[in-house]
């Protein structure tokens, strides 16, 4: 099996030799821009992982996982005018280095690009993975619609949200791997438990980043305590603690939600220890990393095949930021 480090490279190796097209200058330059901001390329990774479960070739599945990588990029692209998130990894993103009309073309044009690389998967089920692709492909816009519709919803629960990270954050992860599992040869049963391995991992993380939001340590994480806080988002955090207060807390925390500033996220902090909410997210984060882990138990390949998985969802989980 590779490691992560080796696949890291491949996929980037990869990545900086394409060439996305050069005419119109501006629109081009920045589909490059952002290709090249670098990250952990994760779900690249994931696919090439999980073929590598099955077949040794991982080339084999070099043109998916850089697909899947486009598509990522281009969710971001599309993130940050939504978000009016003027940076990216450190760097200015794309509407504000070359304007809003631009940054909107960018990221169509990297969709499209997403799936003709996709296309150039020789492979006897590529409907079948282009089915998968577009699934996912829908369900991320699905759920970042609902993430916004939460903005402005104050009944949000526990369900909704589960479903909400589910299909914005944790169906790419679960996707990534089930087209590398297809690619590499995995039978549909295995390349389904792929996929629910990935699935709810990815909801996990992101109960471990509505966690560190609140109670990370800013000298690790090199953000503020309390962004989430601060903008009044719907995590698991404050949906467990609005279902959670008696009366009068919920009174102390309508106020405080008008407000601005360190004192509204320490009061929010107040009543999130007064409830045991820190306790309750890391339970749920558990609940869904034991179900994963099952799931990956049902793959049926060697178990040190699947070491490789099991240390990179533990660093996932164990990252300060």
């Amino acid at each position: 099996m590779k490691t992560y480090e080796e696949l890291y490279k491949l996929i980037s190796k990869e990545i900086e030799n394409t060439d996305y097209g050069k005419t119109p200058k501006e629109l081009y330059e920045s589909i490059n821009y952002t290709m090249h901001l670098g990250g952990k390329r994760l779900r690249p990774v994931l696919v090439l992982m999980a073929c590598n479960l099955f077949d040794e070739d991982i080339h084999i599945a070099l043109n998916a996982a850089h697909s899947i990588e486009i598509f990522h990029n281009f969710t971001l692209v599309h993130d940050d005018i939504m978000d009016n998130a003027p940076l990216r990894r450190g760097q200015e993103t794309v509407y504000k280095k070359w304007g809003m009309n631009t940054a909107v073309l960018s990221g169509d044009l990297m969709m499209i690009k997403a799936t003709e690389i996709l296309c150039k998967t020789d492979h006897s089920r590529i409907i079948n993975i282009l089915s998968v692709f577009n699934k996912a492909a829908t369900q991320v816009c699905e759920g970042q619609q609902i993430d916004m519709l939460f903005e402005n919803r104050h009944d949000v629960n526990y369900t909704e949200y589960i479903e909400m990270i589910t299909l914005k954050t944790s169906v790419l992860l679960a996707t990534s791997l089930q087209i590398g599992g297809i690619i590499g040869g995995a039978k549909d049963e295995d390349a389904e438990h792929l996929y629910e391995f990935g699935k709810n991992i990815g909801i996990a993380f992101q109960i471990q980043d509505d966690i560190l939001d609140s109670f990370g340590d800013e000298n690790s994480t090199g953000k503020k305590i309390g962004g989430d806080i601060s903008s009044n988002k719907k995590t698991l955090l404050l949906i467990e603690l609005y279902n959670s207060m008696h009366k009068d807390d919920k009174k102390i925390c309508d106020e405080l939600l008008i407000e601005n500033g360190d004192g509204k996220i320490n009061g929010i902090l107040t009543l999130y220890k007064k409830y045991q909410i820190k306790e309750f997210a890391e339970f749920e984060k558990e609940k869904f990393l034991t179900l994963a882990f099952f799931h990956l138990t049902k793959v049926n390949v060697p178990n040190e095949k699947k070491q490789i998985l099991i240390s990179t969802a533990h660093e996932l989980m164990n990252r300060i930021s």
